[in-house]
Formats: C-alpha cells, sequence, structure tokens
C-alpha cells in the first residue's frame, strides 16, 4: 500500500496488509472474514511468538492485537511493530481494562477498540489510523510529525518539546477532536519508571505544549471545563 517495503508472507504469497493477533478464534476468524471482504490482505496470529516472527518476515501495513495473549502480553507486539516500521497499531482489549490501554499506548499503539466492538465501528478506526500515519498525512495542522525520531517541527523549525510534551501530543494526534479526559491523560504521562504524574503536572504539561506549538494552522488544545481536553485541527491547514 505504501512504498516499496519487503514482503510479508500472507495467503498464496501475497503481502500481508494487516497482522491480526488474537487468539479467540470465535473473534479472529469473523474479523479476519470481514477485514478480507474490505479488501485487505490478512495473516492472523494468536500467539506473540507467532506474531513477532510475521513480523520479522515483513512489514504489514497496520497491526490489531489483543493485549492478553496466552504467551505473553501484546504491548511486545505493538513495540517489535514500532521497530519494524511505520504499521498503524490498533488493540483490541476487554472493556474496562484502562491500565492495558494506557500500555499499549505507550508501547507505540495509535488506538484502541474496546471489546465487544462494532465491525464497522473497527474498520472507520483502522482506516482513520492509516490515514494519520501514511507519509502524506503524517501532519497534526501545520505541525509535522516524525515518529521515527520523536520530533516534531513547524515550517520546517524543530519544536523542543519534552518527553513529556511529545507523548501527550502523540495521545491527541490519536484522537483528534474527541474529549479526553484528565484521569486518562494521567495515565499516558506515566514516567518509563512507573511514577504516576500528578494533575497539577498535567496542567502544566498542557499549557506548556501549547505555547510550544502554537502557530499559524496549528492544532489548538481546548479545555473541556471539568472534564479534561479536546484538540481542535484546522481542517484547510
Amino acid at each position: 500500500m505504501r512504498g516499496q517495503k519487503p514482503a510479508a508472507a500472507g495467503a498464496g504469497g501475497q503481502k500481508v496488509e494487516i497482522l491480526l493477533v488474537e487468539d479467540e478464534a470465535a473473534i479472529a476468524a469473523p474479523l479476519a472474514s470481514l477485514l478480507r471482504a474490505e479488501g485487505w490482505r490478512v495473516a492472523v496470529c494468536g500467539t506473540v511468538r507467532a506474531a513477532l516472527a510475521q513480523l520479522e518476515d515483513g512489514r504489514p501495513d497496520a497491526v490489531l492485537v489483543d493485549l492478553g495473549l496466552p504467551d505473553g502480553d501484546g504491548a511486545e507486539v505493538c513495540r517489535a511493530a514500532r521497530r519494524a516500521g511505520d504499521a498503524s497499531v490498533v488493540i483490541l482489549t476487554a472493556r474496562g481494562d484502562e491500565a492495558s490501554v494506557v500500555r499499549g499506548l505507550e508501547q507505540g499503539a495509535d488506538d484502541y477498540v474496546t471489546k465487544p466492538f462494532r465491525s464497522r465501528e473497527l474498520i472507520s478506526r483502522l482506516r482513520a489510523v492509516q490515514r494519520r500515519r501514511s507519509p502524506a498525512a503524517d501532519r497534526l495542522g501545520s505541525l509535522q510529525i516524525d515518529r521515527q525520531a520523536a520530533q516534531v517541527r513547524r515550517e520546517g523549525r524543530l519544536l523542543p518539546l519534552t518527553a513529556q510534551e511529545y507523548r501527550l501530543l502523540m495521545v491527541f494526534a490519536a484522537h483528534p477532536g474527541q474529549l479526553l479526559e484528565r484521569g486518562r491523560l494521567l495515565q499516558a504521562l506515566w514516567d518509563q519508571g512507573g511514577s504516576f504524574v500528578n494533575d497539577n503536572t498535567l496542567t502544566v504539561t498542557v499549557k506548556r505544549l501549547r505555547e510550544k506549538i502554537d502557530g499559524p494552522g496549528a492544532p489548538r488544545i481546548a479545555t473541556v471545563r471539568g472534564m479534561g481536553y479536546r484538540l481542535e485541527v484546522e481542517e484547510d491547514a
């Protein structure tokens, strides 16, 4: 779909466009059929080990991964997908399992869908993250995002974002126009040692991020009083 990438082996030796990592056959089989009906070539794995082998064999355009796998944590697949290339990564997770969602997002996932999910919603979310991760669309208003280097530029000028500010911006970028509650953002700002970031730190980080990204055509972080924040992006930026 994008560029000249090594082929990942799939049915009939064709390049795999979507790697589905799900150990429950009752979910994996119909979901794989749905994705194929949408025109994608799909490979299905039920374990972390099989998924890692598939990622070594080639580079899919997107990875759908359940975090609760029989031989380990699906977050390992998220990390491997990020190392392997620019695949979109969407987590499939049990409803209410917020800690798992945060863990997956911190390991490089672009979005998540809770089980049970509606098929059309999943397809829509998958297409959305693929658009956002495509080279031509890896922008946020007037900002250009280099995910491999973890850098953000505007008109060629590098913005001096801290690790926390960059991480927060990536969470917003994965959910443009959506209300993100403060509790969810707090968990997304855990540092690498697992220390929890307090509410005041979130407020300060949002303020500094606003100041650094501010400029013509830049996205706006709007405050939803008493709830959280929403990233607003100009349509014609």
